[in-house]
């Protein structure tokens, strides 16, 4: 991986903001944005939701699978990917090995508090279990937590800081680790 063009790559739960800080990110470093989800979505001709409800999940992650190997063979790129990305051991791989990861950390008082002022954003994100989106958070997080942590080159708490405040702190990350190879 050359350091000047891997990828930068952001995980975390459902609302942590890696779909706006990685378009301001991307905007920043001149680079592309691809949102996961929005490419699954694309090829998929609907939305996540309706993909899940019609198919199922293991549908909706074969497809992820695949625009995750895609994008990954790709130089210089922000990534945004879907919460769940983590659950795929080869997906981790495929996506360190062509960049950094970084995760947007968030509580699940933050989660809960952004997914209530877009309800059509909770209508638009299937369940993850039979509890439904808001009630279910504390127990997906907790289960993808040590997946996030374990894939992450850099932890980001999002509950305190502006996407601004984060996307500098994610360009200076870059810069040591262009300096340093680390």
């Amino acid at each position: 991986m050359t350091q000047a063009i891997a990828n930068i790559i952001l995980i975390g739960y459902r609302a942590v903001g890696k779909t706006t800080i990685g378009a301001l990110l991307a905007e920043r470093l001149g680079r592309r944005f691809v949102d996961l989800d929005v490419e699954v979505e694309a090829e998929a001709g609907e939305t996540i939701a309706a993909l899940v409800q019609r198919s199922g999940w293991p549908e909706f992650r074969r497809r992820e699978k695949e625009v995750v190997r895609r994008s990954a063979a790709l130089p210089g790129l922000v990534l945004a990917t879907g919460g769940g990305v983590v659950l795929d051991p080869e997906n981790i791989a495929l996506l360190q090995a062509s960049g950094r990861l970084i995760w947007l950390k968030a509580s699940p008082t933050t989660i809960r508090a952004r997914l209530r002022q877009e309800a059509a954003q909770v209508a638009a994100r299937p369940g993850l279990t039979a509890l439904g989106t808001l009630a279910e958070i504390d127990e997906v997080l907790a289960a993808r937590e040590p997946l996030y942590k374990a894939a992450a080159d850099l932890t980001l708490d999002v509950d305190k800081a502006t996407p601004e405040e984060l996307v500098q702190e994610i360009l200076h990350r870059i810069q040591v680790w262009e300096q340093t190879g680390t």
